[in-house]
């Protein structure tokens, strides 16, 4: 994985303040590592820092000039970044024709491409130590889309597909790509202060599903099955090599939730059925000398 065989692992998270990006802060804290906590009000993270963490100002949406800046000053006071997590992220709800060209862009801004440039902004640090891990946030949503949430699966379909081509560009150069897919975790993500709503809403959207996953997220929100401590501790298992993940190597895709297995296995159950009723079709539209 890592750092030197003397040394702990050293993480930088983004949007430590909450959810899964705190909540694997103080796992890897427990452990003794080291951590680089972010947010991009520093001020929210002071239990972090109370609880030993380094803790920093970084908003995922800064200028690719303003991240490079920002990561070059963590690792000239630390010496390496072993870890990276990738934990920003938001759900846009609303139909699509509900949501904005501004507001779209905006969730992909945070969710996509800021994952993608504070990735790019550590990369030089973990080529040149020859070893690293980047840990990027999907969600059951990279799998299946639906009403109410169509921005935010494309967000997360993205995610998922982004670290499973970097796992390919890093391999050779010995860094590591996961993307951790959660299902319904008991986090703050859909509290009303976190869920954005599109700012219009059509009435004839009302009654359909669209309005019962609006309800839906309503009625589930703080009675999410996943428990988050358990999660974050998976996944630094998971991220060290260590603990029930000992002796195996790190999955491109680490799925979690009780509440994703069904759903996942019933959309490759699915799309393999759909492969083979349509094959005949499918494959004639060949040159017929392929």
């Amino acid at each position: 994985m890592s750092s030197s065989s003397s040394s702990s692992p050293v993480w930088l998270i983004t949007a430590a303040s909450s959810g899964f990006g705190k909540f694997i802060a103080l796992e890897a804290l427990s452990r003794g590592h080291m951590v680089l906590a972010t947010a991009r009000n520093a001020t929210k993270i002071d239990d972090l820092k109370s609880a030993g963490a380094k803790t920093y100002a970084l908003d995922v949406t800064w200028d690719t000039t303003r991240l490079q800046t920002a990561v070059d000053q963590m690792v000239q006071d630390v010496g390496r970044i072993d870890i990276l997590v990738n934990a920003a992220g938001y759900i846009l709800e609303g139909a699509l024709e509900e949501v904005s060209p501004e507001e779209t862009l905006a969730e992909f801004t945070t969710n996509v491409f800021g994952m993608i440039n504070v990735t790019r902004a550590v990369l030089p640090t973990m080529r040149a130590q020859r070893s690293g891990v980047v840990a990027n946030f999907g969600s059951l949503g990279s799998w299946i889309g639906g009403a109410a949430y169509s921005n935010y699966a494309a967000t997360k379909w993205a995610c998922s597909a982004v670290s499973e081509s970097l796992a390919e560009e890093l391999k050779p150069l010995g860094i590591t790509c996961t993307v951790v897919e959660p299902g319904y975790f008991r986090t703050g993500f859909l509290n009303p202060g976190a869920r954005v709503k599109s700012a219009r809403v059509i009435d004839d959207y009302t009654d359909t599903v669209v309005g019962q996953v609006r309800n839906a997220l309503d009625s589930v929100d703080n009675n999410q099955p996943g428990d988050v401590v358990k999660g974050s501790k998976v996944i630094v298992d998971v991220l060290t090599r260590t603990g029930a993940a000992a002796g195996r190597e790190i999955p491109i895709r680490l799925v979690l939730g009780r509440d994703c297995v069904e759903t996942i296995r019933q959309k490759c159950e699915s799309t393999l059925k759909l492969l083979n009723e349509w094959e005949p079709i499918i494959t004639s539209t060949d040159h017929d000398n392929a």
